[in-house]
């Protein structure tokens, strides 16, 4: 009975690991290579249990393979050894199961010390990883030996070199399949987000448009080819992705591009017009930012390079006071800017039955008065403004031409 009973266990425990792999691969191809401008990523329950931080993180994929995949591999793994078990398949899982368990500890550790956050389906991989390492440890072959090495790292060299061949080779198609994700970033799949852009209905303009611009090509926020309001919040993870994608789009389209900043923190302390409390801490780093118009770059670009530490009072604390912002959190002028930007988030009409306004979430970007909300890979993006710029250039005549020849008469 304790046999078939641990079997089940080891067996669910694979199974688990696999569900929640697929889910963290397919929550990683959503949120970096999304299809549709309609669909994308949402995984914001707060600024500590957010699963875009780690699909947007360094470690999220290894030499192009999302590290979801490793984990469908050892989970399906060790359900196929609780399926048929022989004496050299529990060794080589035992193996493989604290191996397994050591990355987890790892990779747990870089997300909550690095990161600043915790994906909960990459917790949901950490809990049954744990628990069929356990399950090794406590009733696995070889458990009464005293060294660490007699008890796990016995593995039969030929389970483990079909379980390396077979995972590399599939590791090489999943390599491909991310790689066409990638090149149709650029190609068809921009192409189509930029049909669903000019879908979208427009609208208006925010009666108060934010003074705070990170982007500047005219005086007149209307007359730039690019004309974006971005609705941020300087606690969110989407937005410092969203600030790294615009950082590029930048340099790239200078002086063509508008960018308005209009402060819209999650936090109940400043904001009412959507009910989410997700980032406290928020609106007194909008006020910082607000306070001194000639220090607002510098604290928008400081603030969301410390997003992580960003979210300690002390640290907003200290920030003030180095940078004599201290008095913004106090300044009634300041705050009633800033309650006035964000109240603009109630002029426009639902989007979702959950909440009463468009404006809902961060980011939310009114880009040439069509709404997007979430974020877009580069490529996609890019691909937005320069068909904006293209149909600036052909309704003003200012179509500038390339030319690539050499006078040779």
């Amino acid at each position: 009975m304790r046999s078939s009973t641990v079997r089940v266990l080891s067996f669910v425990s694979g199974l688990g690991m696999m569900v929640a792999s697929i889910m963290t691969m397919q929550h990683f191809f959503a949120a970096n290579y999304p299809v549709s401008i309609f669909e994308g990523s949402f995984c914001d329950i707060s600024a500590f249990f957010n699963c875009d931080s780690s699909a947007y993180s360094s470690i999220a994929q290894i030499a192009g393979v999302p590290l979801g995949y490793f984990g469908v591999m050892v989970g399906g793994l060790m359900a196929l050894g609780a399926m048929f078990p022989s004496q050299a398949f529990e060794r080589t899982n035992k193996t493989i199961a604290a191996l397994n368990v050591v990355g987890v500890i790892a990779l747990a550790g870089y997300s909550v010390l690095v990161l600043g956050s915790l994906c909960l389906l990459c917790a949901g991989y950490y809990l049954f990883a744990t628990l069929s390492f356990l399950l090794f440890w406590r009733f696995g072959l070889d458990r009464e030996e005293v060294t660490v090495w007699k008890r796990f790292f016995r593995p039969s060299p030929m389970h483990m070199a079909a379980f390396a061949g077979v995972t590399i080779a599939g590791a090489y198609g999943v390599d491909l399949f991310h790689q066409a994700k990638k090149d149709a970033q650029s190609g068809g799949v921009a192409a189509r987000i930029v049909n669903q852009y000019y879908s979208l209905p427009e609208v208006a303009w925010p009666s108060v448009i934010s003074p705070f611009w990170t982007a500047k090509a005219t005086e007149r926020f209307e007359d730039a080819p690019i004309q974006v309001v971005e609705f941020g919040d300087y606690l969110c993870p989407d937005c410092l992705y969203l600030q790294e994608q615009l950082l590029r789009l930048k340099e790239e389209f200078s002086g063509q591009l508008n960018i308005a900043f209009q402060f819209f923190p999650l936090d109940a302390q400043c904001n009412n017009v959507v009910d989410k409390d997700k980032h406290p801490g928020a609106c007194d780093l909008s006020y910082m930012a607000a306070y001194d118009p000639d220090k607002f770059l510098m604290v928008h670009d400081e603030v969301f390079g410390n997003l992580r530490a960003a979210r300690s009072a002390e640290w907003r604390t200290e920030f003030a006071e180095r940078h004599q912002l201290t008095a913004a959190l106090t300044d009634s002028a300041t705050k009633a800017l800033v309650h006035t930007l964000i109240q603009t988030g109630a002029e426009y009409d639902k989007t979702s039955d959950q909440y009463a306004h468009g404006i809902r979430s961060t980011p939310t970007m009114i880009i040439n008065k069509r709404m997007i909300i979430g974020t877009f890979p580069y490529e996609q993006l890019r691909a937005i403004f320069q068909a904006l710029v293209d149909e600036y250039e052909a309704t003003t005549g200012e179509r500038r031409f390339i030319e690539n020849w050499m006078e040779t008469g």
